[in-house]
């Protein structure tokens, strides 16, 4: 996570327990906030979903993610057409 220091710049990256769930939901909130394009991409969205409710979020932001999903839900629900 060296890389990540734009992210958060008062912590050290290298040290954070991604195994410990209160850190984990910190670390997600921060790169959701905070995080580029690359930083997002590495991230575990069925993970994202999951808690995403419970983070603390900029309203734009949980939002812009409720969207998300809600896309996904009807990508899934949604049967494809194929072509004859």
């Amino acid at each position: 996570m060296k890389n990540s220091e734009y992210i958060v710049w008062y912590a050290d990256l290298d040290k954070l327990d991604l195994n410990d769930p209160w850190v984990k939901k910190w670390w997600l909130q921060q790169v959701l906030t905070h995080g580029r394009l690359e930083d997002i991409k590495k991230l575990d969205f069925a993970e994202v979903r999951k808690i995403l409710s419970s983070l603390h979020l900029d309203s734009k932001i949980k939002s812009l993610w409720e969207d998300y999903f809600r896309h996904q839900d009807a990508d899934i629900d949604t049967p494809t057409r194929r072509s004859a």
